[in-house]
């Protein structure tokens, strides 16, 4: 987890030079990531802003404040620098972020001592650390000044946060997975912060962890093993040479059961990778707490592509097929006509199908094929991990069904209620999250939602849509790439746009084949393959989309593995 995300910030640097529709660029080269066995580094580098100068005039003083944003080092010391005393203790720059383009900020000169500046944010974030675009335009930032004794203007009221333009972002903080697990207890799921690089990542990764918790629009839909009576003894992590860290508990943290401890301890470890740490011990006190971390369940899938040509059903690698026992068999024999789609759970006892007509059915390894929504319009569907299969409407995206093995409907409540319509939609491979593409007052977005089940783990609702990016134009195809990131294929004016979508952060978008049909994942970005309407199979080479097969009649996605 930590080295895709940091693969992917480092290509991000490189390639926020494209042009954006509304942040979001629709052209040029994407930097390939770093191999899977190698571990990244974050730049050897600081930005070191100017300190204040003798005669500097008041905007000059607030864009110098502004600009020294970029530095988090003690604690943004050198943008305290423009502030006079008094107000130094007072502003916050962890309040938030405003991410916007530096050359839209304007400043204007209200009177000697008042500056405004107004700036247009394509991207907050919060004082927990999470991200999220913003669609609130032009938005104006007071401050006033007053001379100091010396004779020099400095900053008397400024907001709490800090302005960065989005070049420099990804540089300043970096991204880290928060690690929760879903309401079975058998997955960690990734929430995505952002905090300063190099600045106590190991503490704040901790105390959004233990002392905090998922983001609103995913809190209905994750558990945290932390009670709310534990919580951090120290708001300090040590890391030592060796890279193991110790989190101090309060003495709450005695009265746990062994399961309970363990999953915190898985949690830990894995929210804490991000920050390079090796080992975790929990203690109180100074005394170890005994814990070992529960064992989790991969949402790896084979890396091979599942396709559906002339030859059969199952995994292409050497221009061969390996079926699935019994699903293939399913899938090639028990149909009239090829299916459009194809899901595969992650048991690969069932499969999402969707058949002639475009009606949606239940595909299992037993020869059972189940229509499971006949309505007119559905998009593709999917599958999670519980086998509930997932199918709406392309125009009546509140209209969300759900089937399990009986293949009886139950509808979702809360389904993208300000969309008009829908055109594709993917569960994540944990089952937490549900990622759609949607119109939405005429614009076309990439949006993702919690999923909250009932005591039996039916879904019933979602919650909140988060929008992760504006498309250029209506949405093709989305899938998960990995755990915390989506692919998504849209069409341009000038073509094909694939965009590599960090849940909880900024995304690389690159040109694509023409005529793109569908987009499959598999365990990072680098493997995302392509179908076009002609049957021809691409996969990523460099910077190049290569032809890897022809005759492809489906492109499927899967779910996972059998464990």
């Amino acid at each position: 987890m930590s080295r895709r995300i940091l693969s992917l910030l480092l290509a991000l640097s490189a390639a926020f030079a494209l042009a954006a529709c509304s942040g979001l660029p629709t052209t040029g080269s994407v930097n390939p990531g770093l191999p899977a066995d190698e571990v990244p580094r974050t730049p050897d580098f600081l930005f070191v802003p100017n300190s204040p100068q003798p005669g500097m005039t008041p905007q000059q003083i607030v864009q110098g404040f502004i600009d020294a944003g970029t530095s988090p080092v003690d604690n943004w010391a050198i943008a305290r620098l423009f502030l006079a005393p008094e107000a130094r203790s007072l502003w916050n720059p962890e309040a938030g972020v405003t991410i916007d383009s530096p050359g839209d900020r304007v400043y204007t000169e209200a009177s000697e001592d008042q500056i405004t500046v107004t700036v247009t944010p394509s991207a907050d974030v919060d004082e927990t650390g999470a991200y999220a675009v913003s669609d609130a335009g032009a938005t104006a930032l007071p401050f006033r000044l007053a001379q100091q004794s010396d004779g020099e203007w400095r900053i008397v009221e400024a907001n709490d946060g800090i302005v960065l333009d989005r070049d420099f972002f990804v540089t300043v903080f970096d991204a880290y997975s928060i690690m929760f697990f879903d309401p079975t207890w058998e997955f960690l799921v990734p929430d995505v912060r952002w905090f300063p690089a190099r600045e106590n990542s190991a503490t704040r990764i901790a105390t959004a962890l233990v002392d905090g918790a998922p983001s609103p629009w995913l809190a209905a839909s994750l558990e945290t093993a932390f009670p709310e009576d534990v919580a951090l003894a120290s708001q300090s992590v040590t890391v030592d040479a060796d890279r193991a860290a110790t989190v101090e508990l309060r003495d709450s943290a005695l009265a746990l059961d062994p399961t309970i401890l363990n999953r915190m301890q898985a949690q830990l470890e894995a929210s804490l990778a991000d920050a390079g740490v090796q080992s975790v011990q929990m203690a109180v006190d100074g005394a170890p707490l005994e814990a070992t971390a529960a064992p989790t369940r991969s949402t790896n899938v084979t890396t091979s592509p599942l396709v559906l040509n002339d030859a059969g059903f199952g995994f292409l690698a050497g221009g061969e097929i390996t079926p699935i026992p019994g699903l293939s068999d399913t899938i090639t024999e028990n149909l009239g006509a090829p299916p459009t789609s194809i899901q595969v759970g992650p048991q690969r006892d069932v499969a999402a199908l969707q058949v002639a007509g475009g009606v949606v059915a239940r595909a299992q390894g037993d020869g059972t094929v189940l229509d499971v929504d006949t309505r007119p319009g559905l998009v593709a569907p999917s599958i999670d991990p519980s086998g509930y299969i997932w199918s709406v409407p392309h125009d009546s995206p509140t209209a969300l069904f759900v089937s399990g093995a009986a293949g009886t409907p139950s509808s979702v409540a809360g389904a993208w209620g300000d969309a008009s319509q829908i055109q594709a939609l993917s569960v994540s491979r944990d089952g937490t999250r549900v990622v759609a593409l949607v119109t939405v007052g005429g614009q076309h977005w990439a949006v993702v939602a919690g999923v909250v089940r009932d005591a039996n783990g039916l879904p019933t609702a979602l919650g909140d849509a988060h929008r992760l990016a504006r498309l250029p134009g209506p949405g093709i195809s989305v899938a998960w790439l990995d755990d915390v990131t989506i692919g998504v294929a849209a069409s341009d004016s000038g073509g094909i746009v694939i965009l590599d979508q960090l849940v909880g952060g900024e995304g690389i978008a690159t040109d694509g084949p023409v005529g793109v049909t569908s987009l499959a994942g598999a365990n990072q970005p680098s493997a995302v393959r392509l179908r076009d309407g002609a049957g021809i199979l691409y996969i990523k080479r460099g910077t190049n989309w290569a032809q890897a097969g022809t005759g492809i009649f489906v492109l499927a996605t899967q779910q996972g593995a059998p464990r």
